[in-house]
C-alpha cells in the first residue's frame, strides 16, 4: 500500500518523486524473445501474412469488441494496415511467432510519457497465436520494454462484457480498477470500459513471474506448461 505524505496544512499528499524523469515515446524497434518477436508494422513485410491468419480463425469473434473489422478482402485490410502503420499513436507492432510468420497484432496507444502512463491495446491475435507461449511472451516483452524506460503506470482497457480480456489482464497480473460506464459508442452500441493497470512497483515480482513461467524447464516435451502463471508468480511474492 502507498504510504503518503501530509503537508503544512495536514492534509494527505501523494509521495514525492525526486528521482523520477519523463521516458521517451516507446522506440519504432523490435523487441525479440523465446517464441516470438514484435516488429514495427509494415504492411508490406507483414500484411499478406497478418490477414491469411485471420482468414485461417473459424470465425469473426475476435473482432467482436474491436471498433474496427472484420475487413471483406485482402484490399482493404491492407489500407487499414497503411494507415495504422504510419501513426505515432497508436504505434502498432506484428507479432511473429518462432517460424517466421505474423500471427497478430498489438499496441502501444494513449502515450503520455510525460505523467509516464502508457496503454497496451488493438490485441487481435489470429487463432494461430492465442494460447500460446508466444501470445504471453509478446505481453511480457511489451511491459518490459516500457518498464526498463521509466514509465510509472501501464494500462489495459477493454470493453466490460469482454470477459475473455477481462481475464487475460488479471492472468497477466493486472489490476482491475473498476467500471467507466457509457464511455464509449463502438459499432453503433454502447461500450462500459473495464480498467486495469500495472505500477512500476509491481512490476518487479510480476516480471520475476514472467521469467520463471518462459523458462524452459516449465515446459514438458510437448511444449505445454508446468506451471501457471499466478503460481509462478505467487512464489516470486513468498520468495
Amino acid at each position: 500500500m502507498t504510504v503518503n505524505d501530509r503537508n503544512e496544512f495536514d492534509q494527505p499528499v501523494g509521495f514525492p518523486l525526486l528521482h523520477w524523469r519523463a521516458p521517451e515515446s516507446p522506440a519504432r524497434i523490435p523487441m525479440q524473445g523465446r517464441f516470438c518477436q514484435l516488429e514495427p508494422l509494415n504492411p508490406q513485410q507483414h500484411g499478406f501474412a497478418l490477414y491469411q491468419s485471420n482468414q485461417r480463425d473459424p470465425d469473426d469473434r475476435a473482432w467482436t469488441y474491436l471498433p474496427y473489422g472484420p475487413f471483406s478482402d485482402d484490399t482493404m485490410y491492407m489500407e487499414w494496415l497503411e494507415q495504422q502503420a504510419a501513426a505515432h499513436d497508436p504505434l502498432f507492432f506484428a507479432i511473429v511467432d518462432g517460424s517466421g510468420q505474423a500471427v497478430g497484432l498489438a499496441s502501444y496507444l494513449r502515450i503520455d510519457a510525460a505523467m509516464g502512463v502508457i496503454e497496451v491495446g488493438h490485441l487481435k491475435f489470429s487463432s494461430a497465436l492465442q494460447r500460446t507461449p508466444a501470445a504471453t511472451e509478446a505481453m511480457y516483452l511489451m511491459m518490459q520494454n516500457v518498464f526498463n524506460q521509466g514509465y510509472r503506470r501501464y494500462e489495459w482497457k477493454c470493453d466490460a462484457l469482454n470477459l475473455p480480456s477481462r481475464r487475460a489482464a488479471e492472468r497477466l497480473g493486472f489490476r482491475f480498477e473498476g467500471i467507466f460506464r457509457q464511455a464509449r459508442i463502438v459499432k453503433g452500441r454502447n461500450r462500459d470500459t473495464a480498467w486495469f493497470s500495472i505500477t512500476d512497483a509491481e512490476w518487479p515480482v510480476l516480471q520475476a513471474g514472467f521469467q520463471r513461467w518462459l523458462a524452459p524447464e516449465n515446459f514438458d516435451e510437448h511444449g505445454r506448461q508446468r506451471h501457471g502463471l499466478a503460481e509462478l508468480r505467487h512464489g516470486c511474492l513468498d520468495s
